[in-house]
């Protein structure tokens, strides 16, 4: 059945100053269609969505946005009283981040009140009732405390669902999706958009989702729309575009799944890891964080939350170990323990080492254990120049070298990563702010790499990274890893990403380690059904 278009857009132009950031493309969506806008960061894809409910600050807009199916209007030109009252009604909003997002000082039920409130006939304890029945359609397990809860109470995919749940409080025709899985784990990306699709089918609206996760598209979208920097390079059915990409651009992020390149473990390798020689062994790792106890017995005691529940494991110099899990499973307090930055019960070494033995001691294994985390731009300090980022750790274990042979090795450690100032005239001088995000996670891959160590602990190196990126920078620690020899402990829960670099695979859940063994056993035939959840949600 040919359904009328929800959504016409004709010759849309976003500018800025003068200066065009999105040249005159044109789409449409159909009242019910679930249609895919994607491309890499850069490429406009937000601010096409912005531009709609004319959100953009200081944004020039020309074209047309008719909206409806009976009778349209153009967006882009009624009054902003008129377009108030599409906002939230008819065309709802999935930001990015729910952190940022929603209003830390509103429990989550006065942000669906608010909503209500000014889109809906109600009022008083109805407004409760209601705001607690749209919770619970997004399948939230206690819906009347999520209402009464802030949002830095719910996890992530809680904070996500409670977005939903404002964004659909009066029923849109149109829904746009921006990003709305990027910080959330494989399966609980597949329950949002599962979620979505349910609600979508309900009440019938359209959805535009923004991304740049294919295994994403591939399962939620009818249509696709590719944008490169500002215009649509290509647009049809999920399945045509997939199974025949006509532009070059399209087959760019086609092509962008992560490679394996790796070093495989030979027998010689296992012979080694018999002999002992591991960068890092942990045994019966423990780690706990004290929580209070209601009433008075807190006041004499505290009781505890116990994050890690006993793990060991080895990781054999030139190896990758690969912990995968959701939000809560342990993964990030078992890489603090491994740096030497939480207090732990158990045996944990570092080149045989144990951490906590003496303050010189363990200043000597801070230059055998470095980190690169997950989003560059909040761990580079903003102040500092990159020479003075890179170059920081040599004053900390290499403090008798000069200031010339300083520069000469950050040089060295820039241009290894990538990064030299042919490309970028006055490269030490310059802020982190100046570089791209994959540039950015190369500076902290050489500011990590300038002291030498032996392991790396990369907690998430490529989840703030478009496909692209992500694809260079896992190249990157490949190639380092090869070359240099390089352990690393890798925390992500990026099948795709475990698969490409992995040797050996830890599988956390709630602290317990529930699975562990080879990359290509854990991958193929995975005992455990977490382990299988996981794997099969990250396909």
């Amino acid at each position: 059945m040919n359904l009328p278009n929800l959504l016409d857009v004709k010759d849309l132009t976003v500018s800025f100053g003068g200066k065009a950031v999105v040249h005159g493309i044109n789409f449409s969506i159909k009242a019910g269609e679930r249609v895919a806008l994607v491309g890499e960061s850069g490429s406009g894809k937000t601010v096409t969505a912005l531009s709609l409910l004319r959100l953009v600050m200081n944004a020039e807009l020309r074209g047309r946005a008719a909206f409806g199916q009976k009778d349209t209007l153009d967006l882009l030109s009624i009054p902003e009283q008129q377009l108030r009252g599409i906002r939230g009604q008819d065309i709802a909003m999935i930001f990015q981040e729910p952190m940022t997002a929603l209003n830390p000082l509103f429990t989550v039920g006065d942000q669906i009140t608010e909503v209500l409130e000014n889109k809906m006939p109600l009022a008083g304890l109805l407004l409760a009732s209601e705001a607690i029945k749209i919770i619970a359609s997004t399948g939230i397990a206690d819906p009347e405390r999520c209402a009464k809860s802030y949002p830095h109470q719910l996890s992530g995919g809680q904070r996500q669902r409670a977005m939903i749940a404002m964004a659909l409080a009066c029923q849109p025709k149109l829904l746009l999706a921006d990003e709305p899985t990027t910080a959330l784990d494989v399966s609980l990306r597949l329950q949002i958009l599962e979620l979505l699709a349910d609600l979508q089918k309900q009440n019938g609206m359209a959805v535009l989702l923004i991304t740049h996760d294919l295994n994403l598209v591939r399962k939620f979208a009818d249509r696709i729309i590719v944008m490169e920097n500002g215009s649509i390079v290509e647009q049809g059915a999920v399945e045509a575009v997939f199974s025949n990409p006509q532009h070059a651009y399209t087959r760019k992020l086609m092509d962008s799944k992560p490679v394996r390149d790796v070093v495989e473990v030979t027998n010689a390798a296992m012979d080694s890891r018999i002999l002992g020689n591991d960068s890092m062994l942990a045994k019966n790792l423990r780690v706990s964080y004290p929580t209070p106890i209601p009433g008075f017995k807190g006041w004499f005691k505290k009781s505890e939350f116990v994050a890690v529940k006993g793990a060991s494991f080895d990781i054999p110099a030139g190896q990758t170990l690969g912990v995968i899990g959701e939000s809560g499973s342990g993964k990030s307090t078992l890489a603090l323990a491994a740096l030497g930055l939480l207090p732990f019960t158990g045996d944990l070494k570092v080149s045989g080492q144990s951490w906590g033995a003496s303050k010189k001691a363990d200043k000597a294994l801070r230059k055998q254990v470095q980190v690169v985390f997950q989003d560059p731009f909040s761990s580079l300090s903003p102040r500092l120049t990159v020479g003075e980022l890179v170059g920081e750790g040599l004053l900390v274990h290499a403090p008798d070298l000069t200031a010339e042979q300083r520069q000469t090795k950050v040089l060295a450690a820039l241009a290894e990563v990538g990064l030299s100032e042919t490309q970028f005239a006055g490269l030490l001088n310059r802020y982190p702010h100046e570089f791209s995000g994959g540039q950015r996670q190369r500076l902290a891959i050489a500011r990590a790499l300038i002291v030498e160590p032996q392991l790396l602990v990369l907690d998430e190196p490529t989840s703030a990274l478009d496909v692209t990126i992500q694809k260079q920078v896992l190249q990157l620690l490949q190639r380092l890893q090869r070359e240099r020899g390089l352990s690393y402990l890798l925390i992500t829960h990026d099948v795709d990403v475990i698969r490409a670099m992995a040797h050996s695979v830890l599988v956390m859940r709630e602290g317990d380690i529930v699975e562990s063994g080879s990359v290509q056993q854990i991958m193929a035939s995975p005992q455990h059904e977490y382990t299988s959840l996981l794997v099969n949600a990250g396909i």
